[in-house]
């Protein structure tokens, strides 16, 4: 049997259509396919039920995703082990963030971070899901909540302040009673500083909701209306003023993860110390009225 036939099956048991199954491992839906279809040939049994538009699991085929699932978390533990043994500053650490913190302020440490150690390859992924580090989707993610899996380990980095930030030209046509919001929607629309917005609103309405922090911004100063606005993005912004200014609406933790088998990696270790310097700790927030 072929182990990668079997990951490619893995992969479709879990994104659940073939589509998504080739995106995630950046191959042809032909190339998922043929995989699959040659699994079944070497095992003499049918995994995947083809009829209709959307592929199924058959109950064997259940139960082998139920085996590559452990086989992957296996092979993932002894890639961890390895790079866990690694001394040097050689090789590649995957970081995922939010896409508004990776751009705005991890860029730029760990890009100087790599200008000092040129043997270090880093990938930096912005995406509003947590990625898998236990399935190695990353080597370090920076999260806004706190993770509770035993297998990793966590870092608080710094705290997150929102305020409520709106256009002058908002503000001056229209008066507090009428003031409508910009939310969150999607992976966003459970967060803490959207349910903070909501209170604050009183039952004012939302006149837009988005699905990220950039969209948010780009249209409070369209003029669309209020915003709950991380300050590293708003705050030294000419085009918006920010209400409430000695008061955040809601201050958010920061943490830097990682699964415990990497942490003593090199590569790893030197990028989490970069990635400390980044964000502002709560004695800094509180020396800047925070």
């Amino acid at each position: 049997m072929n182990w990668d036939d079997l990951r490619h099956f893995g992969t479709l048991a879990k994104a659940g259509s073939l589509s998504a199954a080739a995106r995630l491992l950046g191959v042809e839906h032909a190339t998922v396919a043929r995989r699959i279809a040659a699994l079944e040939a070497d095992l003499g049994l049918t995994l995947v039920d083809r009829r209709g538009r959307r592929w199924s699991l058959t109950d064997d085929g259940r139960h082998m995703a139920a085996i590559a699932e452990r086989m992957e978390k296996e092979a993932a533990s002894v890639r961890r082990a390895a790079e866990g043994a690694r001394l040097t500053l050689t090789g590649t650490v995957t970081i995922s963030a939010p896409p508004a913190l990776a751009a705005i302020r991890l860029a730029g440490p760990l890009t100087a971070l790599q200008a000092r150690h040129p043997g270090l390859m880093i990938r930096l992924i912005g995406e509003a899901r947590s990625a898998s580090l236990t399935h190695s989707e990353a080597d370090l993610a920076i999260r806004l909540s706190r993770p509770d899996d035993p297998d990793l380990t966590r870092v608080k980095l710094g705290m997150m302040a929102f305020h409520l930030y709106a256009s002058p030209a908002y503000l001056a046509a229209h008066p507090e009673p009428t003031w409508r919001f910009i939310g969150n929607e999607g992976p966003m629309a459970g967060a803490p500083q959207q349910e903070a917005l909501q209170a604050y609103a009183a039952g004012r309405p939302l006149a837009l909701t988005a699905s990220s922090v950039e969209i948010q911004h780009r249209a409070a100063l369209a003029g669309a209306g209020i915003a709950a606005l991380p300050d590293f993005i708003a705050a030294d912004d000419p085009g918006l003023v920010r209400l409430m200014p000695d008061k955040p609406l809601v201050l958010r933790d920061i943490y830097l993860v990682v699964h415990s088998d990497l942490k003593r990696a090199a590569p790893v270790k030197a990028v989490m110390a970069q990635l400390k310097t980044a964000f502002p700790s709560r004695a800094t927030l509180q020396a800047n009225g925070l």
